[in-house]
């Protein structure tokens, strides 16, 4: 039985797990790359980190490492102080794991309803633990589901930083003594 597209009259567009037309179904990926951004080479190195991986959206351009916009000069102690974190975030009864250098913009533009732990570690350890808990994630997201070891995992990292805001601030401080 051929099925049409949820949303006119024309067919379905094969082999899609969306009842679209492939009208729709590009509509619809436009609207992801226009929220979530597209992955891509920067037009120059960051100015923060000096990597070449960004993520292009409507507005410009974010380093991917570190999340610095391409553009702004970084600030003059910003190497210094730069701290990388995976972090864990709840949102329903889901749990997203990232990475940044800066937390308070990176989870200020993503759905969340708690902030559940940092972890000090950069790229290389975010990649560690989407492989520790990949039969968990949700294909195609950094959102896995929830499960015993997983919640177990998070309250390891957890464990006597009761703020991970507080314990952000711990690392960045000793970041600055250490290249003070």
């Amino acid at each position: 039985m051929d099925t049409v597209c949820a949303l006119c009259e024309r067919p379905a567009h094969p082999g899609s797990s969306l009842r679209l037309c492939l009208t729709h179904l590009l509509e619809a990926h436009d609207e992801v790359d226009a929220e979530f951004g597209v992955t891509d080479l920067l037009p120059s190195p960051c100015a923060f980190c000096g990597s070449r991986l960004g993520v292009r959206y409507p507005s410009g351009w974010l380093c991917a490492v570190c999340e610095w916009r391409v553009g702004e000069p970084p600030p003059d102690d910003a190497r210094t102080a730069r701290v990388d974190v995976v972090y864990y975030l709840r949102f329903r009864d889901r749990i997203k794991i990232g990475t940044t250098a800066n937390p308070a913009q990176r989870i200020s533009a993503l759905p969340h309803d708690e902030v559940l732990a940092f972890e000090r570690g950069d790229r290389l350890l975010e990649h560690r633990r989407h492989e520790q808990f990949a039969h968990l994630r949700i294909p195609g997201t950094e959102w896995f589901e929830t499960d015993a070891a997983l919640l177990d995992h998070v309250g390891l990292v957890a464990a006597g930083a009761p703020d991970p805001w507080m314990l952000l601030a711990r690392w960045r401080s000793e970041a600055a003594a250490v290249h003070g």
